[in-house]
């Protein structure tokens, strides 16, 4: 295990626990910060295009929540010439609520705790309130008219016999509260009789459910006896094989890449500017009145990298590990490490090319290996892994873990076309997880375009006499109205990002190909709120023209917002993006439909996306890769990349 070293704050280092006092010493000379305040959100902004990396502004953006009801600030503070640089005061009706603070989970649950009709609700169903959790949840918006302007969050419960004890088997149902956190008020109970609650314990580490543990593995140690083949420079720099790349973590998006490029010959090549992914949201499809609101958007209102777990070595990463421990900030401005919160490590993936030539009598393999940049995040019940990966040939992928227990209801009698069943009488509604990647483009500068590439079947005919010919056709989205767009796995649609003013030694543009995995998009009436509020989750891609403001696919203001807000705004405008500065936004995601094996914790089900160089290179970027250097190998000894000894690698 390896710890990044400790730095000196650059244009795209991250956060330092000086900064953020120095944030919140500078909020505070202002009034900004006062007892009644806290911090909603912290994170630290991009340098402005073309500012030089040395010269630039270390400047944090801050939400400031005031618990006594005034109004909420989005406020920019510059470190470098400590100074709050701007204050703006929000209309919460108009503008929708700040992130979810984490004091109020504790609220809601202590505030039905003395509220009579709650324990009216728990009394008629034999439960003693202190042993119900309630899940404080995200309110979503509405036609409840009397929410408009308030913070509210909604509670469902679930019964927990011990501390121990899965709460998740014993969900609570027919019962929903609805609490605002500001005023401290609970504004309803709504209480439709009680169904069962089943009774059968959850809980995935008791022996009675995993019964004797199995012996048959043996271990698998993998080792680095030279250390890894990357170097980490400057705290977050990081050099491996031919990419260069800054690492960086905003307690929103959670990992971020910064200034993504391979080095090619004597060049150094930009590929992305700022890679993350900016939203996640999980609208659920159950239309009982208990729970037809559940949606969830965990980036921005929970705001998953404030919840990154503390990985450990062997458990959530194996290998020789290199740790990153970003610094983020708690509600009051104090600085708070996550200690492991970022894991870095090269994995072997198998072959990367191979040819066994009959004619030459050459043999040739070369084996793959891969980067990974990945955290985890605990958002209630569900966890989540995010995954970056670099390969040797200049790929690029992009892969979500979802894991942890399923959010549980009682299971009809009569059964549900909507809700699953995992064990008696417990069900599981089913859901969605649909992400957003924000890839701010730079394929060899900013001057960028996007194509949308289609399969063609070609009609036998004249000159298809054999029917067997098929093509391909391209089609330029030339203005943001045309490049709002969905995927279709018949025509196997990829999208090019290219670069039309740098050329490839064919004199094609250099590019890359976005490739999806070509599941559904959202699948609620698009007349719904979920759909209003969640619009980027309608579409496979979006692209924009770069703006320093837009960041969010939804907004900046995400909680209990009507919806409109970011991509459906940021396309009215109409840009050109033919050959200019661009930001492609890619929504991808998993229907889930809950299975009995994913009770009563959840093995990981993964989704995600590639973009791979399309006419970048020259040739092949991995000519040059030896053959395996594993001592134990066959190959250690042969296979040089002009082919000679090459027979002595089989």
């Amino acid at each position: 295990m390896t710890l990044a070293p400790t730095h000196t704050a650059s244009a795209f280092s991250l956060a330092t626990a000086p900064e953020i006092l120095e944030v919140r010493s500078i909020l505070q000379a202002a009034g900004l910060l006062e007892p009644q305040h806290r911090i909603a959100y912290l994170g630290l902004l991009e340098p402005p295009r073309g500012t030089a990396a040395d010269d630039a502004d270390r400047r944090f953006r801050v939400f400031v929540h005031d618990v006594s009801g005034a109004a909420p600030r989005d406020v920019i503070v510059s470190v470098t010439q400590q100074e709050v640089l701007s204050a703006v005061e929000l209309d919460t009706a108009a503008t929708g609520e700040l992130p979810v603070l984490e004091e109020e989970f504790e609220l809601v649950e202590s505030l039905l705790a003395t509220d009579s009709r709650w324990l009216k609700a728990l009394a008629d169903r034999g439960l003693d309130v202190t042993k119900v959790r309630v899940a404080p949840l995200s309110a979503g918006v509405f036609e409840y008219a009397g929410e408009k302007g308030r913070r509210i969050l909604r509670g469902l419960a679930f019964v927990q016999d011990f501390p121990e004890d899965s709460a998740w088997a014993h969900p609570v149902d027919g019962l929903v509260a609805y609490v605002d956190v500001v005023n401290k008020e609970v504004t309803q109970v709504i209480d439709l009789g009680a169904m069962p609650i089943p009774a059968e314990h959850g809980n995935y580490t008791d022996p009675e459910l995993t019964g004797p543990l199995r012996t048959t593995q043996k271990p698998i140690n993998i080792t680095q006896p030279e250390g890894p083949s990357f170097t980490v420079t400057g705290g977050n720099h990081v050099e491996w094989e031919k990419w260069s790349v800054d690492v960086g973590f905003d307690v929103r998006e959670g990992v971020v890449l910064h200034n993504l490029a391979f080095r090619d010959g004597d060049r150094l090549r930009p590929i992305i500017n700022r890679a993350s992914i900016a939203e996640m949201v999980v609208p659920y499809g159950d239309p009982s009145p208990i729970r037809s609101w559940q949606n969830y958007f965990d980036t921005d209102e929970y705001l998953v990298g404030q919840y990154a777990n503390s990985l450990e070595l062997g458990c959530d990463c194996l290998g020789d590990i290199t740790y990153l421990s970003p610094v983020i900030s708690d509600a009051f401005g104090n600085p708070r490490e996550i200690r492991n919160g970022i894991c870095m490590h090269e994995e072997d993936w198998g072959i990367l090319s191979k040819h066994s030539d009959l004619w030459s009598g050459v043999k040739y393999t070369r084996r793959n290996r891969r980067l990974v940049i990945s955290f985890y995040t605990t958002i209630g019940n569900y966890d989540y892994g995010f995954y970056w990966y670099l390969y040797l040939d200049g790929t690029i992928e992009f892969e979500a873990k979802a894991t942890g227990v399923v959010f549980t209801s009682a299971f009809p009698e009569g059964g549900s076309d909507n809700i699953s069943q995992l064990a008696p009488g417990l069900g599981a509604p089913f859901h969605q997880h649909l992400f957003s990647a924000r890839l701010d483009m730079a394929i060899d500068g900013f001057t960028n375009r996007v194509e949308e590439e289609d399969v063609v079947r070609q009609a036998m005919g004249p000159g298809n006499e054999r029917g067997n010919a098929f093509s391909r056709r391209r089609t330029v989205l030339a203005r943001e109205s045309d490049a709002v767009r969905e995927a279709d796995a018949r025509a196997g649609r990829t999208w090019i990002i290219s670069n039309p003013e740098s050329r490839n030694r064919l004199g094609e543009p250099v590019g890359y190909k976005l490739h999806s995995h070509n599941q559904p998009t959202l699948l609620a009436d698009p007349e719904s709120s979920i759909a209003r509020r969640a619009a980027f989750a309608t579409k496979d891609l979006w692209v924009t023209r770069y703006a320093e403001e837009e960041r969010y696919p939804t907004g900046d203001f995400v909680n209990q917002h009507p919806g409109g807000a970011g991509l459906p705004g940021y396309v009215a405008q109409d840009r050109d993006i033919d050959g200019q500065d661009i930001v492609v936004w890619h929504t991808f995601g998993l229907t889930h439909f809950p299975r009995v094996e994913d009770w009563p914790i959840m093995p990981v089900d993964t989704v995600g996306f590639k973009l791979r160089p399309e006419g970048f290179f020259d040739r092949s970027p991995v000519l040059d890769v030896p053959a395996n250097v594993n001592a134990a190998s066959a190959c250690h000894s042969g296979g040089s990349s002009d082919g000679s000894n090459a027979g002595s690698c089989h």
